[in-house]
């Protein structure tokens, strides 16, 4: 690994977004933009998702970012074979000249999200400019890595999300005299979003919008285990390169908001009665006779007071509250602050995965991170396994965690809506 070209570096240069020249589907080789596009690759409920979305459309971009084969390299292999090959048929074509990219997600309940899309630089930890706030996975960042490097390119990009002034601003106006002119593509996905897509290439607005980023700071609300990747691939190349950026999507949550949900655990392999009668004495147990929506009422209420979740697979949902203090406090460890130490996730991981249920986080064959939450019931149903259903926890403890430097536990949140894959690549070979 040749980290010649990437010293420790203290000097706090600010948030570096630049124009790249867009890899995008072209909309006459391709039965729709919609039928091609995908949710990111951790959202994608494995294997069903998969399928579903092959058989949308030959060339959909899960073929690329969740390739199918009998090995790691076997896969990531082919999803460069298929990259390559696209590129030659035309299937996907490169914009003519560098831009960044005003990137629209609207819903039919009044959810609008704008953002851009860029090349950002990959920073330091210690320069403090991007956030983390949950954990990661090695294995994953390892998956994510052999892939990237395979394809030589950032294939979805993770979401970022900074504070604005909540006005006007410089980016803000970028995007909104941008949005009055006729978008690249536009589209509505299977989950009824809308999504549209605009470039920027006036050197004038790309300026402004460099210079406004210069004095923000970003939090990772999707994407932690790709930064982890974009980090780990720019330590391996001698500066400068293509991959001392990644693919991002920035949005300004003072201005467009976003919904913050949790992500959902599915224990393979435990069934219900096996992971309730665990709990006897340790949390308190009800079972609920109800649909998923008003279980999740339940839910919410019971997180106002303390953790809870929901245990689900056997037909009903079981609300799991009201924790042993004790087992709290041999569990639990003490050297984080308190807002850490009492997430739900963190007693989930810390006390129930480690010391009750004795099941490995880390460990695919013994759980997965689902984030729809029907999906996560609808498996444990069919697996024989147990749901554990989450309440999400809110956007400003996230954020004060990360400012502090403290990370939650790995699949903690789930930021919302992601950006749809599929419509704009960057490739790391131009």
């Amino acid at each position: 690994m040749n980290t010649a070209g990437h010293p420790e570096s203290t000097a706090r240069r600010g948030l570096e977004l630049t124009p790249f020249r867009g890899l995008r589907y072209d909309p006459d080789r391709v039965g729709s933009l919609a039928a091609v596009t995908s949710p990111p690759y951790d959202v994608v409920v494995r294997p069903d998702g998969v399928h579903h979305l092959q058989d949308a459309d030959p060339y959909n971009i899960v073929r690329l970012i969740l390739p199918q084969a009998d090995s790691p390299d076997a896969r990531n292999e082919q999803a460069a074979k298929t990259l390559r090959r696209w590129l030659s048929e035309g299937v996907l074509t490169t914009d003519p000249e560098p831009g960044l990219y005003v990137y629209e997600q609207r819903d039919g309940e009044g959810m609008l999200q704008r953002g851009v899309i860029g090349a950002l630089r990959v920073s330091e930890p210690s320069e403090g400019l991007v956030l983390p706030h949950e954990d990661v996975m090695p294995h994953v960042v390892a998956d994510r890595a052999a892939l990237m490097r395979a394809t030589s390119a950032n294939l979805e990009p993770l979401l970022l999300t900074y504070r604005g002034n909540g006005t006007a601003a410089d980016t803000t106006s970028v995007i909104e005299r941008t949005i009055e002119g006729p978008p690249l593509l536009a589209t509505t996905t299977e989950d009824g979003f809308s999504h549209r897509l605009w470039s920027i290439t006036d050197p004038a607005d790309l300026a402004r919008i460099q210079s406004d980023l210069t004095n923000r700071q970003a939090l990772i609300a999707d994407g932690h285990h790709r930064w982890a990747t974009y980090r780990r691939l720019r330590a391996e190349h001698t500066a400068p390169s293509p991959w001392d950026y990644g693919l991002v999507l920035l949005v300004d949550t003072a201005r467009y908001p976003l919904r913050v949900r949790a992500i959902h655990r599915l224990l393979h392999g435990v069934p219900v009665p096996e992971a309730l009668a665990a709990l006897d004495g340790l949390f308190r147990v009800r079972r609920l006779d109800v649909p998923l929506a008003e279980a999740l009422e339940t839910l919410a209420d019971a997180a106002c007071v303390g953790n809870a979740y929901l245990l689900a697979g056997d037909g009903a949902f079981h609300l799991v509250d009201r924790p042993d203090a004790a087992l709290l406090t041999r569990t639990v460890p003490t050297d984080r602050p308190a807002a850490w130490r009492t997430l739900d996730a963190t007693v989930l991981h810390a006390t129930l995965l480690a010391h009750v249920w004795h099941i490995p986080e880390d460990d695919p064959t013994r759980i997965a991170y689902i984030h729809d939450t029907a999906a996560t019931v609808g498996k444990a149903e069919r697996d024989g396994g147990t749901a554990v259903l989450m309440h999400p926890v809110r956007e400003d403890v996230v954020r004060d965690l990360a400012r502090q430097g403290v990370t939650m536990p790995r699949k903690s949140t789930s930021f919302g809506p992601k950006p749809a894959s599929g419509l704009v690549l960057r490739t790391l070979d131009l």
